[in-house]
């Protein structure tokens, strides 16, 4: 792959755009392709095998414009579908989101970290591994909590409301109360309503959490891994970007600017339709 290729960047929908403002904050000269897959979401309470065979084929609609790296911005489609797409594509760096339970650890004074997730994330078998791995080395005692319904408010754009303050109060006043001093964001969208969730730690009578978002550590993988590569681009004023959805065309470009304060071009597509032309 040549240097001056894109890096793709996918998510269940918008909560991605929390990675990809590390990306370009990093690896400003990257050209970058995002595709949120909101048509297919959410993906937290969707079977493992259609996650996966959901992120082979986004994956393979990213190689066809011409993607030298994969980044899965998305903590449910790492933990159902890494595997299978390092195994697809071993020569390419493919990069994953993992809840940030090292870190945490390392963090905690109280030995108790709460991790906020969806449902498949928290009953993955990979997520489940890491936090009995990192529990037995560290002895801290992870407290999980399945945020239905969190990331869906973030996809309607309500960062702030009433409706979505109630759900963060609600998965994060019963953490609170059993001790939690960090608090793990496990799933891309989260970051976004950082605000309501420290909100709800102060009205639970905590002092401010450490909350640990693991976008930043990506980018740095990311990095590291194009380096490793020799396919880092670094010359140019600026990389460009291109937005992808199956969802909306309008939501995505409103999120892109609202959360990232730009204004890139974003197409409506079918996964499937495009495949299948060959485009």
């Amino acid at each position: 792959m040549a240097a001056d290729s894109p890096v793709g960047v996918f998510d269940s929908g918008i909560g991605g755009l929390s990675v990809l403002r590390h990306i370009r904050r990093q690896l400003p000269h990257e050209h970058l392709l995002y595709f949120a897959d909101s048509g297919f979401a959410p993906y937290g309470d969707k079977p493992e095998q259609a996650i996966v065979a959901r992120a082979l084929a986004i994956s393979e609609f990213l190689l066809q414009r011409g993607a030298k790296a994969l980044v899965i911005a998305c903590n449910t489609a790492t933990a159902a579908a890494i595997g299978a797409l390092r195994a697809a594509y071993p020569a390419m760096p493919v990069i994953g989101v993992e809840p940030g339970l090292k870190p945490a650890a390392a963090l905690t004074q109280s030995r108790t970290v709460g991790v906020l997730a969806t449902d498949s994330t928290l009953a993955s078998a990979k997520f489940n591994l890491l936090r009995e791995q990192i529990a037995a080395a560290t002895g801290v005692r992870f407290v999980t909590r399945a945020c239905v319904g969190l990331a869906d408010q973030v996809e309607k754009g309500e960062l702030q409301s009433a409706a979505s303050a109630l759900l963060v109060h609600r998965y994060v006043e019963p953490l609170i109360a059993q001790g939690v001093d960090v608090l793990v964001l496990g799933c891309t969208h989260y970051p976004f309503v950082q605000p309501l969730i420290e909100q709800a730690a102060m009205r639970a009578g905590k002092p401010p959490l450490a909350i640990i978002d693991t976008g930043d550590a990506v980018a740095r993988q990311l990095l590291r891994l194009l380096d490793q590569h020799g396919i880092r681009h670094q010359a140019g004023d600026g990389g460009a970007l291109q937005g992808f959805t199956t969802g909306s065309r309008t939501t995505l470009a409103r999120a892109f600017i609202t959360l990232l304060k730009i204004d890139p071009a974003v197409t409506c597509i079918s996964v499937e339709a495009e495949l299948a032309s060959g485009k």
